[in-house]
């Protein structure tokens, strides 16, 4: 299990700077920083759930102002394109057909929901990804809203085991 003193250690504005590459909400952030000394990793992924709930709809929109499209490359000066390149490689964007879907699945979200839609790419392959956004397109404005955040959060403690220690 990976263990927290490190991120303990570290001067508050660069725990600060490490945890915005993960969730790009200064709130969420500074809440967790506030928080530390963390004994144990459970404590710190649960305090970043915890800051999480909270995520106003302006702090939404600047944090998926950070990925990509699913299926569309990082761009490095708007995205955290090192994250996002990886944890969507298992997409084959050289798949033509896969590539048609997942472009008119996210107009679909974008019209549906007026975000950009975000899944934890990571350990899944293209096929996985399209199904989740499929399914989630017949979600209500709520459900989506809850689950886009929990998306983010499942990134934000993925890149977090690989930033913070």
């Amino acid at each position: 299990m990976t263990d927290p003193r490190a991120f303990n250690e570290l001067a508050a504005y660069e725990a600060r700077a490490r945890l915005l590459t993960c969730l790009d909400v200064p709130r969420w952030a500074h809440q967790v920083v506030a928080g530390r000394q963390y004994a144990e990793w459970s404590g710190l992924e649960a305090a970043m759930r915890s800051a999480a709930l909270t995520i106003t709809d302006e702090e939404l929109t600047l944090a998926l102002a950070r990925h990509p499209r699913i299926g569309e490359r990082a761009d490095a000066d708007r995205h955290e394109a090192t994250h996002s390149e990886r944890e969507q490689s298992a997409i084959d964007r050289s798949d033509e057909e896969l590539a048609r879907a997942l472009l008119e699945g996210n107009r679909a979200y974008e019209e549906r929901f007026g975000r950009v839609f975000i899944i934890r790419a990571a350990g899944r392959d293209g096929q996985q990804v399209l199904d989740q956004l499929r399914i989630r397109l017949t979600n209500t404005d709520e459900q989506e809203r809850a689950e886009t955040i929990e998306q983010l959060v499942q990134i934000a403690l993925l890149r977090a085991k690989e930033v913070l220690v």
